[in-house]
C-alpha cells in the first residue's frame, strides 16, 4: 500500500534576505479544545536555531507566536483575507467568534526587520475592534492574561530572565516593563513593548516547566471594549543568535520602542 501523505495546513514564510526566518500558519487544523487560531511556528534565528514551541504535551494550546485570549471560553479565530503579503512581511483581518456570532474584528500587522548579520525583529502589531454593538470585556476577575504569547522550547537549562526593571521570574512577573529578555547560551529574545498602552500591561513570565512569555491584555480584570472601539498593542521582539549581556539588550529595546529615535 502507499502511504498516505500528510497533508499540511495552509502557511505563509516570512524571510529574511531571502532565507526562511518564520513559518506563520493561518489556517490551522486544530481541535476546538485548544482555542484554534493562527500561529507562528518554526520561528527561527538567522543562525537556524528554533525559539519557538509548538502544543508541548504538559500544554496543547500553547501555539508558537499567536494572540489568545483563554479565559474567554469559546472563542475562536478565523483568518478572513490579506490586505498585505510580502516575503518580508503581512498584513491580515480576522474573525473572533463565539457560537457563531462575530465579536471582534482583528487587523494583524506582521513584519520582519532587520538587525544585522545576527539577529532580526519579528514586528506583531494586533488591533482588535469590537463589532457586536454592545460592549463586550475580554477576560475575567482572576485570570492572568491573555494576548501575545510566546512559547519557548523547553531546555535543560532554563533561560535567565531580566527586564528593565528586574532579574529572575519573581521579580518580572506579573510586572509593566518597557523590556524583556529570555537569554540562553544559543539565543536571545528581547521583547519590547513598542507603544504606551502595550508597555502598560503586565508581563506573564514562565522559564522552568512551561516556558513562556506573554505581555498580559487582560489581568486579574476584564477588559471593556466599548462598540466600535480598538485596542491595539504592539510587541517586537528582537531575535539574536548568542546569549545578550543587559546593556545590549537594553540597546536593541530602545532601539526597537517608538520611545526610541529610530522605529
Amino acid at each position: 500500500m502507499t502511504p498516505s501523505l500528510t497533508r499540511r495546513p495552509p502557511c505563509t514564510l516570512l524571510r529574511h534576505e531571502h532565507r526562511v526566518v518564520g513559518t506563520y500558519v493561518h489556517r490551522p487544523e486544530l481541535p476546538g479544545t485548544v482555542a484554534p487560531r493562527p500561529y507562528l511556528h518554526p520561528v527561527r534565528t538567522l543562525g537556524g536555531v528554533t525559539v519557538t514551541g509548538l502544543r508541548p504535551a504538559e500544554d496543547p494550546a500553547h501555539l508558537g507566536v499567536s494572540m489568545a485570549i483563554p479565559e474567554a471560553a469559546g472563542w475562536n479565530q478565523r483568518h478572513l483575507s490579506w490586505l498585505l503579503r510580502d516575503p518580508d512581511g503581512f498584513v491580515e483581518e480576522l474573525s473572533w467568534t463565539a457560537g457563531g456570532r462575530q465579536l471582534l474584528l482583528e487587523r494583524r500587522t506582521v513584519a520582519v526587520r532587520s538587525l544585522g548579520t545576527e539577529c532580526w525583529a519579528l514586528d506583531f502589531t494586533s488591533a482588535l475592534t469590537n463589532v457586536t454593538g454592545e460592549e463586550i470585556a475580554l477576560g475575567g476577575a482572576g485570570h492572568a492574561g491573555g494576548g501575545f504569547f510566546w512559547r519557548v522550547p523547553r531546555r535543560p537549562e532554563p533561560a535567565h530572565v531580566f527586564s528593565a526593571d528586574g532579574e529572575g521570574e519573581a521579580a518580572v512577573h506579573g510586572r509593566p516593563a518597557d523590556w524583556l529578555a529570555l537569554a540562553t547560551d544559543d539565543w536571545t529574545l528581547v521583547f519590547v513593548g513598542a507603544t504606551g498602552d502595550t508597555r502598560a500591561d503586565p508581563w506573564w513570565v514562565r522559564t522552568g516547566d512551561h516556558p513562556g512569555v506573554g505581555s498580559a491584555l487582560t489581568w486579574q480584570r476584564p477588559l471593556p471594549i466599548a462598540p466600535a472601539d480598538t485596542v491595539t498593542r504592539r510587541i517586537v521582539t528582537a531575535i539574536a543568535d548568542a546569549r545578550l549581556p543587559h546593556p545590549e539588550a537594553a540597546r536593541l529595546a530602545s532601539h526597537l520602542s517608538d520611545k526610541g529615535a529610530a522605529v
